[in-house]
């Protein structure tokens, strides 16, 4: 049996990642310090013999010995990943952790691929791209980014993981890639967590104002979790991969306005949709370019938003 570690594996989309991975019968060691993962979303796993949760930073992570032979995988997840900073779990309050996450954090991890020869994965963000001056965007768009805004915690910290992984690719040869995800949405998101979905959805059922910040005219590309798993999963156990970086997400292109609508109107809400100022370096459009995924993975989204939208309302209904 093989095993994998994820980092950030409490998280949002690093605790469907744990399942799935247990679910192909791989030993799978999560490794979270939970500032914004939440050990509810991994606690179902605990009963499965091949499930092991170490709580712990990945930035203090080279003072960890893993009591391994082998450690065949590494999925590095473990950053904060929300912009709002009304949320409690948002990097912008957090905003010296997200950048260690990002590189000391990520160097850490790169150096136990090193000692155990990992096949090792980098959970980037389409925030690379910053505010683009072009749609939609592809892997080698080098993006517009302001390094010394609010959001450059999170948005610079995922290009320095981006660069010290491929330094190692080229000084190591080490068996690396690299993944931007772009807005992912499912079951166990946090309510809490100030991204558009879970925002939008519970601000609607519990009939409280829709807060849309500026006129809700940026766009956003909303990719369903299952679909994004399965995509994480092909980038790194596919062929032909290792010194590649791969957009994943869903170019079903929407408005922030039009979301909100759709989402009001999907739960019966009589919420009504407010307006606020546009945060800074808020970026107006959001769609990937798949085509490099769709050639070298034979992935694309398979769930439509609606399907999506309804599956996730039920949950934070049942919650």
């Amino acid at each position: 049996m093989q095993t994998v570690l994820v980092a950030g594996g409490a998280g949002f989309i690093g605790s469907h990642l744990c399942k799935s991975l247990l679910d192909d019968n791989y030993k799978v060691i999560c490794v979270d310090n939970l500032i914004t993962g939440d050990e509810k979303n991994i606690s179902p796993l605990f009963k499965n013999p091949n499930f092991q949760f170490i709580k712990q930073d990945v930035t203090t992570l080279s003072t960890f010995n893993f009591q391994l032979s082998t450690l065949n995988y590494i999925f590095h997840l473990a950053s904060p990943a929300s912009p709002n900073k009304k949320s409690p779990r948002s990097y912008i309050n957090y905003p010296i952790e997200t950048l260690l996450a990002n590189s000391l954090g990520t160097y850490n991890l790169l150096e136990k691929a090193r000692q155990f020869n990992s096949k090792f994965l980098y959970a980037s963000s389409s925030e690379v791209y910053g505010d683009p001056a072009m749609s939609p965007q592809k892997e080698d768009y080098f993006g517009n980014v302001n390094p010394i805004g609010v959001r450059s915690v999170y948005d610079e910290g995922k290009r320095f993981g981006e660069a010290i992984t491929f330094a190692y690719i080229r000084k190591y040869n080490l068996d690396a890639r690299v993944i931007r995800i772009f807005n992912t949405y499912g079951p166990v998101m946090q309510a809490d967590d100030g991204r558009v979905v879970s925002s939008f959805i519970n601000q609607a059922i519990a009939n409280k104002p829709i807060t849309v910040y500026g006129k809700g005219s940026q766009t956003r590309s909303l990719c369903y979790v299952d679909d994004m798993i399965a995509g994480i999963k092909l980038t790194m156990f596919s062929m032909n991969t290792k010194g590649e970086v791969f957009n994943l997400g869903n170019p079903d292109e929407r408005s922030i306005l039009d979301i909100a609508k759709l989402i009001k109107k999907m739960t019966n809400s009589k919420s009504e949709i407010i307006f606020e100022d546009l945060p800074q370096d808020d970026p107006k459009a959001r769609k990937p370019d798949i085509s490099f995924a769709k050639e070298i993975l034979g992935w694309e989204p398979k769930v439509a938003t609606i399907d999506g939208l309804k599956k996730t309302i039920e949950y934070f209904k049942s919650i």
